[in-house]
């Protein structure tokens, strides 16, 4: 299991000042985000070595509460799944991403955990451009 994404909720509206500060100030790269979520307004930028993404949702989402969690990557996410439900857990599936199997759940303490695998580029044939003046 390997740390994939943080996502962090961001106001409404502040794309460019988030775009301002990762981008331009930190330096990071933004990245097109899967037509599937676009709906949600979040903004991901490429952060470190391979796959490693910061997430940044709107808190204006029916239920704010949901964006804010941590994605880890598996090497068998069916297992991964069976091993939570076997302990009481109540893993729930999710909007799909291409090429990016998931699944949330619940830790003990209720912080939000997505369960990943990474089968290929989710930009491969689902993408939406990033539009720069949002």
């Amino acid at each position: 299991m390997r740390l994939q994404h943080i996502s962090l909720p961001i106001p409404p509206e502040s794309h460019a000042d988030v775009r301002a500060f990762y981008g331009s100030v930190l330096g990071l790269q933004e990245i097109p985000i899967p037509a599937s979520i676009a709906h949600l307004k979040v903004q991901w930028f490429r952060a470190g070595e391979g796959d490693l993404e910061l997430h940044f949702l709107p808190d204006s989402l029916p239920n704010p509460e949901e964006g804010r969690h941590i994605g880890l990557v598996v090497d068998d996410l069916a297992a991964c799944k069976r091993r939570l439900n076997e302990a009481g857990y109540h893993p729930y599936e999710t909007v799909p991403i291409p090429h990016r199997s998931r699944f949330f759940c619940r830790d003990p303490f209720g912080n939000l955990l997505e369960f990943l695998e990474i089968r290929g580029d989710y930009r491969e044939g689902d993408v939406t451009l990033i539009a720069k003046a949002r």
